[in-house]
C-alpha cells in the first residue's frame, strides 16, 4: 500500500516548532524542532479520551511544564469526526511530548514508563504523592497513575548504588529495593552502608 500524507500540520510557539504529518487521519509526530536544533525523539502517548487532562495534570505536578497547544483535527478519521481527535503539545522538565486523544487503541503497560530521578526524599513523596492520587502503586517504585500510564519515582542515588564496584554493597541495596512500594532513600543508604 502507498502511503500518501494527506496533510501537514505547522504549528509554532515561542522557539518551537512541531512538524506533524497525518496519513488517513492518524497523526504521527515527524520531528519536534527546538531552538536551532531538532528535537529528533519526542514521546507520543495515545489515549482514549484524555490527553488533555492528562498532560494538564503533569504539568501542574512538574516544574519547568506546561501545555504549549491542544490542536483538533479537523477532517474526519477513522476514530471519529471532524474535532474529535485532539492533539496536545505539552513539556515537562523541559521535555516536549505530544498526546492525542483519539478513542482506544491499546492500553498503557510497564513496557514503557517514565523514570523520576528524584534528588532527595521530599521530592521523591512530592512526585509520588502526586502521580498516585487515583492511580495504584507497584513494587520497587513503580506506580500507575490514574491514566494508565507507568513511572518509576527513584532517588538519582539508587542508579549509583546499582553500579557500585561494590557488588555486595550493590546486592543489599537491591535486596532493599525489592522488598518496597515507594523508595525510602534513607533505607536504600542504610542497607548499602551496613
Amino acid at each position: 500500500m502507498r502511503l500518501d500524507f494527506i496533510f501537514s500540520i505547522f504549528s509554532s510557539w515561542r522557539n518551537h516548532e512541531l512538524v506533524t504529518e497525518c496519513y488517513a487521519g492518524i497523526v504521527w509526530p515527524a520531528v519536534l524542532r527546538v531552538g536551532e536544533g531538532w528535537q529528533k525523539i519526542t514521546p507520543f502517548l495515545w489515549y482514549a479520551k484524555e490527553a488533555e487532562e492528562a498532560a494538564a495534570f503533569y504539568a501542574s505536578v512538574f516544574p519547568e511544564s506546561r501545555v504549549n497547544r491542544v490542536t483538533a483535527l479537523p477532517s474526519e478519521s477513522p476514530r471519529g469526526p471532524p474535532g474529535s481527535v485532539k492533539v496536545v503539545e505539552f513539556v515537562l522538565f523541559g521535555q516536549p511530548f505530544i498526546a492525542m486523544s483519539a478513542g482506544q487503541l491499546d492500553p498503557f503497560n510497564h513496557a514503557v514508563s517514565f523514570v523520576v530521578n528524584c534528588d532527595d526524599q521530599a521530592e521523591l513523596d512530592r512526585y509520588w504523592n502526586a502521580l498516585l492520587e487515583g492511580g495504584s502503586a507497584e513494587q520497587c517504585g513503580w506506580l500507575k497513575d490514574r491514566f494508565g500510564l507507568s513511572w518509576q519515582i527513584v532517588p538519582t542515588v539508587l542508579g549509583k548504588m546499582m553500579a557500585a564496584p561494590d557488588r555486595a554493597r550493590a546486592k543489599r541495596a537491591s535486596d532493599a529495593m525489592m522488598t518496597m512500594v515507594k523508595i525510602d532513600t534513607a533505607a536504600l543508604q542504610a542497607a548499602f552502608s551496613a
